[in-house]
């Protein structure tokens, strides 16, 4: 290989292909295999730029296209820093090789707590890859993508590649690099009219150096980013050509469709496959520890063998588990027990007695089903040694790993072709990638014949990896001149750090967790735990808001210490929702109809976001979202179209769980089996959304994920506004009855 340079630490390899193909702190052995050596300056930013013999620019992005626009957003990042001809940019995902695993996530999730002496950043990108690289980790999820992989990878391979080819053009034409300017994939030298494309500069280029920390734009200088771009991905799948996992079609493909056992941890005790091999097209029926699936020649033989089916399977003792029961358990034992510390501060208990008023409340929210658009599905091929998989998934490398130990093929003999996924929202992470492996097992009996697993959606109401039911109990006090005294927080489940910390300047505060775990499958779901403690904090403070006789928004601005940024969103946010201006509550007396409006302020993902709800209550207690304010400080923002999108998107789904989704359990099994006792938030009953961002030059934060935190909180307060009960528990139609007899 000659001497390792620093050439080593963003150029990789040379021509590959007649392509310029520029990363950082990698280097090329052989076309589409790249290796790391320790001895290489910089770390490892798993992010690239591919420049084409035909100039075009290609951003190869270690994330998977789940409908949330990061790919364009980091094509834009590096298209900014590249100067490249916007219409000339595309994006491939990244192999799932641990070549590509993406360190990172770990600077987006830690954010501004991982500012690092700049002589140090480089070797904390190195570790951090090295790390992800040993744990297969090329996730997307956390709202990281832009924040971690964008800032801290894409700008700078951006910015690596345009120095280089400035240099190259300066020593061909023997002029100074200053004298040279760059824009839509070209380079001039206006002095004497000379311009080059960069693909003209390729092999100039890769002899090069690599600058070890190339310059940045500054915000003022950008041309792409901030501005509207159209998705890169919408128009495949306008026009149907872009191609799902339940799309793929292969030579000789076979179908499987299966049924797990009811009560989650239950095992197939006996099954007669008589009547379904004998149904036509029907090839196998296959045993699994926990299922039994049927393998045909259509999806629609094998559903309706296995529909013939009569399997038996055990309850693992969990028959007698009930959601009923499993809320009184927490409550229970959030009275009797302490819980492990979260945070503390002050003296609670003094605060308590010496508040002017001291209330207390009781919070729970249900387990939640991710409820994606494509249900879970997978294709896998178990042939001459070797395994592969056609999947949507949030984290292919992951997924190959898992593949690999379930088949006993090594993982560099394992191929996972990622494909877009139809809604993710945490249920095709890793952890939660039980149908990759059913797939890989009934693929093995098949062998070498491909085979299709697609769950049913009954399938995937049942057995999905869900958001936790949570409980928590508070405490508080305000003091005689309107100030919050004592917090006191106690919630099930493990420890949630910032999720459950109020924002505001409370002088004594207790938080903490009660360890709490049933046989029923958890999971990420969209914002995590901020969906569910961005409820309890921000409706428990509404009601230290009430206790003190202080109007909710003077209360929460009047608390947030030296927060401006937070202070900005919620000033900006009373302005436009007309919160000051129109009354907060109101009864129209020709519908029956009752109105109020809430507030929720929460900072998540490293964005900050206010939102305003106004609801319309009726008669019959339903409650309707007819309005919903946003204001977000999310930093720079990339692509404003897919920024309102996001927030937009995330108010919808947190609010259509807040109105009325719930998955309950009885005799250990999920009671609901489709959308007709699952019911989302339909087209018709969607509130109008109005989206402001602050304008703000700070590093970018999340976007797919923080719209989703403050709607249930600023729903409920809103609900309180309009017929002053405070519901304490999601969904709201289950306090229908309720709220009708307190409306009439």
């Amino acid at each position: 290989m000659g001497k390792w340079t620093r050439r080593a630490v963003i150029a990789t390899g040379g021509l590959v292909g007649g392509t310029l193909l520029v990363g950082v702190g990698v280097v090329a052995l052989a076309p589409n295999r790249l290796a790391l050596r320790p001895d290489a300056q910089g770390g490892q930013l798993a992010t690239w730029v591919r420049i084409t013999p035909t100039g075009d620019v290609v951003a190869i992005v270690p994330h998977a296209d789940l409908g949330q626009g990061t790919h364009t957003a980091l094509a834009m990042m590096l298209a900014e820093e590249l100067d490249a001809d916007w219409s000339r940019v595309r994006v491939e995902e990244a192999p799932a090789t641990d070549d590509y695993a993406n360190g990172h996530v770990l600077r987006g999730f830690f954010g501004g707590a991982l500012q690092l002496p700049r002589m140090l950043d480089r070797g904390a990108d190195w570790s951090a890859f090295k790390l992800t690289q040993l744990l297969d980790f090329q996730i997307t999820g956390g709202s990281v993508s832009v924040r971690g992989t964008g800032w801290y990878g894409m700008r700078i391979a951006g910015a690596a590649a345009r120095d280089m080819l400035l240099r190259a053009a300066a020593a061909r034409w023997s002029v100074p690099v200053a004298e040279l300017s760059t824009a839509d994939s070209r380079v001039s030298h206006t002095a004497s009219g000379r311009s080059a494309g960069y693909e003209e500069l390729i092999e100039a280029a890769i002899q090069l150096e690599p600058p070890q920390r190339p310059a940045l734009k500054a915000p003022a200088d950008y041309r792409i980013v901030g501005t509207p771009r159209h998705r890169l991905d919408v128009p495949a799948k306008v026009d149907g050509t872009a191609v799902y996992a339940v799309d793929v079609r292969l030579p000789d493909m076979l179908h499987a469709a299966l049924m797990a056992a009811p009560v989650f941890g239950g095992r197939l005790e006996s099954v007669d496959s008589a009547t379904a091999m004998a149904r036509a097209g029907v090839k196998r029926v296959v045993e699994l520890e926990q299922a039994v699936a049927v393998v045909a020649e259509t999806h629609w033989q094998a559903q309706t063998a296995l529909a013939a089916l009569s399997p038996r399977f055990g309850t693992a003792g969990h028959e007698s588990f009930t959601s009923a029961a499993w809320f009184d358990q927490q409550q229970q034992t959030l009275r009797t027990e302490r819980g492990d510390n979260d945070h503390s501060v002050g003296d609670v208990d003094a605060a308590l007695v010496e508040g002017s008023r001291r209330i207390e409340a009781d919070y729970r929210v249900p387990y939640l089903y991710h409820a994606t658009m494509e249900p879970m599905c997978a294709t896998v091929r178990i042939a001459d040694g070797r395994a592969e998989i056609w999947t949507g998934v949030q984290d292919p490398l992951q997924t190959r790993r898992r593949v690999a130990k379930v088949s006993g093929i090594d993982a560099e003999r394992v191929t996972v072709h990622n494909h877009p996924s139809g809604g993710g929202f945490g249920r095709r992470m890793p952890l939660e990638g039980d149908y990759v492996e059913q797939a890989t097992c009934i693929a093995m009996a098949m062998a070498p014949a491909p085979v299709k697993l697609m769950w049913s959606r009954e399938q995937d109401v049942r057995h999905g990896f869900y958001r936790p039911a949570v409980s928590a109990r508070f405490e508080g006090a305000v003091s005689a001149a309107g100030a919050p005294l004592a917090w006191r927080g106690r919630f099930t489940g493990r420890s949630e750090g910032a999720a459950a910390r109020p924002l505001y300047g409370i002088p004594n505060q207790d938080i903490r967790s009660v360890p709490m775990q049933s046989h029923v499958p958890e999971g990420p779901w969209r914002s995590v735990a901020f969906s569910q403690h961005g409820f309890f904090v921000e409706a428990f403070f509404d009601e230290l808001a009430e206790a003190a006789g202080v109007d909710p928004f003077e209360f929460r601005v009047a608390n947030l210490g030296d927060r401006p940024r937070h202070r900005a969103v919620l000033e900006r946010l009373k302005t436009i929702s007309g919160w000051s201006t129109t009354p907060r509550s109101s009864m129209d007396a020709a519908t029956g109809l009752r109105r109020g409006r809430g507030v929720a302020l929460i900072e998540s993902f490293g964005s900050i976001v206010g939102e305003v709800c106004d609801v319309a209550v009726a008669a019959d207690g339903s409650v309707r979202a007819e309005r919903v304010v946003a204001v977000v400080d999310c930093g720079i923002v990339i692509n404003p179209d897919t920024a309102k999108a996001q927030i937009e998107g995330g108010i919808l789904f947190g609010l259509s769980a807040a109105l009325a989704e719930e998955i309950t359990l009885k005799s250990g099994a999920v009671v609901q089996q489709n959308f007709h006792d699952y019911p989302l938030l339909r087209l018709s009953e969607a509130p109008a959304v109005e989206v402001e961002f602050i304008t703000s030059t700070a590093p970018p934060g999340g976007l797919g994920e923080p719209g989703t935190p403050p709607i249930a909180a600023a729903l409920v307060n809103a609900v309180f506004a309009a017929t002053g009960m405070r519901v304490r528990a999601l969904p709201l139609a289950a306090s229908a009855a309720t709220l009708s007899a307190k409306s009439s």
